[in-house]
C-alpha cells in the first residue's frame, strides 16, 4: 500500500478546471496502490456523494472536502477587485460532524458569500471548524500570498490564526509543480520552491506538521493537453492565444515514486498525509427519510390512546428482534399520561410520536374522503379492508406525512384554480391517494394493485407523479415556500455534461478550426441518445478515417473530443423535481444558488438526494 495520498484532487465537478471523472480517478488511485483518496472540489461538493459511494465500492478510503473560497475581508464584502476571488484553503471533513459543518460552510459561501465565486470568511471558520481538518492548499493561499507579496509578518500572523482555531489538524501544503516545458507556466514552480522555504520555517518555529501535496485536475500526465483545451474552454480563449492561462501540466494523479522525487529532502511530507489519513472516520452519508413536519389543524383533537397505538407500530418495527427492549419501552410510553411526557422519553420517541400524530390525521382525513368518493352503499366492506390495509402499511412504513404534505398542496392548487392532472404511474393503485383526490382514478374499478406502489417488502418512498398546468406550478411553489419556510424548499441541481458533437464543436473552437470542417464532423456522429465518439467511429467508418487526417487540426479535435467527452460543462436546475427539507435545508446537504432560479439547489442530484434522506416531490 502507498505510503502517500493525495489530498488536494480536483474531479471533474472542479466545472471546466477539472477533467478527472471520477470512477477513473479511483481505479488510477487502486491502479497505483493508494488505500484512500480525497475530493478537494473549487468552492462546491456536487461530487462528494457520487465519490463516496464511487470509493467505498473501489476500496478505497474516501475523503470529503471542499477547496474554499475565503474572502479577503468578509463574506458579505462585494465591491472590490479584491473581494472577486478569495484565497483558497483546504477543507477536509475528519468525522460526520466536520462534513456537517463543511456543508454548512459551502452552503453559506453560496447563499450569503457568493460574489463571482462562492465565498466563506473567517467568521465561518470560527463557528463551523469543529471536525475539520485545514490545509494551507497553493499559490492561491491565503500564506502563500502572503509570503510571495514579501509579507512575513502577516504570514506569520496568519498561520497563527490557524493553528490557534484548528490546532493539531491545521497543516502547511507544500507543492512543487517542475515542469522542464517551455511552453508551460514555468513561474509557478519558481514561486513554490520560495514559499515552501518559509512555509518549513514557519513550521519549524511553531511545530506544525506540513504535508506534499499535488495540485491534481487530471488524472494521466497525457490528459494535460486535453485539460489545457478544457481551461481554454473555461476562459472563452484561444489555444494560440499567448496571453491565456496555463497549467504547468503536472496537475496529475502523481504515483508515490514521482511525489517522493519531488521532495527528496522532506520524506516526512508524504508520511504525514497518512497521519491525516488515520484520523479520517468512516462514516455514512446515507440516512432514513427526513420526513417534513406537516402541522395538523389546530382543531384536530388527538387522542391519547390511539396515538399510543400507533406509536406501538412503530416500536415494534424498531426493536424487531428485541422483544424485552421493546416491552421495556412500550411500558414506559403506556405510562405517560400526555404527548409531552412521551415526546421526553428520547429523541425517537419523539419522532415515532410526530408520525403518529400524522398518522392520526391521515386516517380521519381519508375516511372522510371515502365517504365522498364512495356514497351511499358502495363504501363496500372490501373496500373498507382495502382501505385498513392501505393505511396500515403506510402507519408501519412511516410515511404518512408524505401523504399529507401531496394531499395539502394537490387541495391547494385546485383551490387556487392550477389544473391538476388526474394521477399516473403506480399511484394510481392505491384507495388512500384516490379519496384524498391526489389521484382522480378508481383503482378498485380497475383492478389496480397498492403492492406495485407500496411494499412493505421493498421500503423505498413513494413515489407519486404529479402534473400541474405550466402556467400554475409556480403557484403552486409558492405555497410551498410560505408553508415550509424558504429555506427549507429547493430544487434539485442537474449537470450538463459535453456529449460527442458538443465536444467535437467545443474543441474545434478553441484550436481553430474553421467552422465548415467543425459542422462537417459533427454532423458524422449518429443523432441516437446515448451515441458516444467511441460507437460513432464503430457505426460511421468516415468519421474513423478522420482520426488520421491529414489534417493536424482535425486529428486533434477528435483526439481531444474523446478526452474530454463527457465532462461536466455547467449545472442546471432540474425540471420538477423540488425538495421539502424537516429543518433548513444546509442542515442535511450542500444548497447553492443559480441564476434562473428563485430557491436554493440541493447540489446533489435525483437519487443522490434520496440516498441522503430528503424528500423528492416531483
Amino acid at each position: 500500500m502507498s505510503e502517500f495520498t493525495h489530498l488536494h484532487v480536483h474531479t471533474q465537478y472542479s466545472i471546466l478546471d477539472g477533467a478527472a471523472a471520477i470512477k477513473k480517478l479511483l481505479a488510477r488511485a487502486k491502479e497505483l496502490g493508494m488505500g484512500a483518496l480525497a475530493i478537494t472540489d473549487h468552492g462546491n461538493m456536487f461530487g462528494v456523494k457520487e465519490f463516496h459511494g464511487a470509493a467505498k465500492a473501489a476500496g478505497i478510503k474516501p475523503i470529503l472536502g471542499c477547496e474554499v473560497y475565503v474572502a479577503a475581508r468578509n463574506r458579505f464584502e462585494k465591491t472590490d477587485k479584491e473581494d472577486r476571488s478569495g484565497h483558497h484553503l483546504i477543507l477536509l471533513a475528519k468525522n460526520l460532524e466536520g462534513y456537517h459543518n463543511l456543508i454548512k460552510l459551502v452552503s453559506y459561501a453560496w447563499t450569503e458569500g457568493f460574489y463571482y465565486n462562492p465565498r466563506i470568511d473567517k467568521e465561518l471558520l470560527e463557528k463551523y471548524h469543529e471536525g475539520i481538518i485545514c490545509c494551507s492548499a497553493c499559490l492561491g493561499g491565503e500564506i502563500p500570498q502572503l509570503i510571495m507579496r514579501g509579507d512575513m509578518a502577516g504570514a506569520d500572523e496568519a498561520v497563527r490564526w490557524f493553528r490557534e482555531l484548528f490546532g493539531e489538524d491545521y497543516y502547511l501544503e507544500l507543492q512543487a509543480h517542475k515542469t522542464g516545458d517551455p511552453t508551460r507556466d514555468e513561474k509557478v514552480y519558481d514561486h513554490q520552491v520560495m514559499v515552501n522555504k518559509v512555509l518549513l520555517k514557519l513550521a519549524e518555529k511553531y511545530g506544525i506538521k506540513y504535508i506534499a501535496t499535488n495540485d491534481v485536475h487530471y488524472i494521466l500526465a497525457e490528459d494535460a493537453e486535453a485539460h489545457d483545451r478544457l481551461i481554454c474552454l473555461s476562459t472563452g480563449r484561444d489555444l494560440d492565444d499567448p496571453q491565456r492561462m496555463r497549467y504547468t501540466g503536472q496537475e496529475y494523479l502523481k504515483s508515490y515514486e514521482e511525489m517522493a522525487a519531488l521532495f527528496p529532502d522532506h520524506p516526512e511530507a508524504l508520511a504525514t498525509t497518512q497521519e491525516i489519513v488515520d484520523k479520517i472516520e468512516e462514516y455514512s452519508l446515507s440516512h432514513k427519510p427526513y420526513m417534513p413536519n406537516f402541522l395538523l389543524p389546530d382543531d384536530f383533537v388527538v387522542e391519547l390512546a390511539p396515538l399510543k397505538e400507533s406509536i406501538a407500530v412503530g416500536l415494534g418495527k424498531i426493536y424487531k428482534d428485541k422483544p424485552e427492549e421493546l416491552q421495556a419501552m412500550q411500558a414506559r410510553v403506556d405510562a405517560c399520561a400526555s404527548e409531552q411526557e412521551i415526546g421526553a422519553i428520547d429523541e425517537q420517541v419523539a419522532e415515532l410520536l410526530l408520525t403518529a400524530r400524522q398518522y392520526l390525521y391521515l386516517r380521519y382525513i381519508v375516511w372522510q374522503g371515502a365517504e365522498r368518493r364512495y356514497s351511499g352503499d358502495k363504501l363496500t366492506e372490501a373496500i373498507r379492508e382495502r382501505i385498513d390495509f392501505e393505511l396500515k402499511t403506510i402507519e408501519w412504513m412511516g410515511f404518512p406525512g408524505y401523504f399529507l404534505i401531496v394531499w395539502d398542496f394537490i387541495r391547494a392548487a385546485r383551490e387556487i384554480g392550477v389544473s391538476v392532472g388526474p394521477g399516473r404511474g403506480s399511484a394510481a393503485g392505491s384507495v388512500v391517494a384516490y379519496c384524498l383526490k391526489i389521484t382522480n382514478i378508481d383503482p378498485i374499478a380497475y383492478d389496480l394493485l397498492f403492492e406495485r406502489f407500496l411494499n412493505p417488502e421493498r421500503i423505498s418512498l413513494p413515489d407519486i407523479d404529479i402534473d400541474f398546468d405550466e402556467d400554475g406550478r409556480e403557484d403552486v411553489m409558492h405555497y410551498v415556500v410560505q408553508k415550509y419556510g424558504q429555506k427549507r424548499v429547493a430544487h434539485i441541481i442537474t449537470f450538463g455534461t459535453m456529449a460527442a458533437k458538443s465536444s467535437i464543436k467545443d474543441v474545434a473552437r478553441v484550436q481553430k478550426l474553421p467552422l465548415q470542417e467543425s459542422d462537417r464532423l459533427s454532423k458524422m456522429v449518429p443523432e441516437k441518445p446515448g451515441t458516444t465518439l467511441e460507437k460513432a467511429y464503430k457505426e460511421v467508418p468516415e468519421l474513423a478515417a478522420e482520426r488520421e487526417s491529414e489534417n493536424p487540426l482535425v486529428r486533434d479535435t477528435l483526439r481531444y473530443a474523446e478526452k474530454l467527452e463527457g465532462s461536466v460543462r455547467q449545472t442546471g436546475v432540474h425540471a420538477c423535481g423540488i425538495i421539502i427539507g424537516q429543518d433548513d435545508l444546509e442542515k442535511f446537504a450542500p444548497i447553492s444558488t443559480a441564476k434562473d432560479a428563485e430557491l436554493f439547489v440541493v447540489q446533489y442530484e435525483g437519487s443522490l438526494v434520496e440516498d441522503a434522506g430528503l424528500i423528492k416531490m416531483d
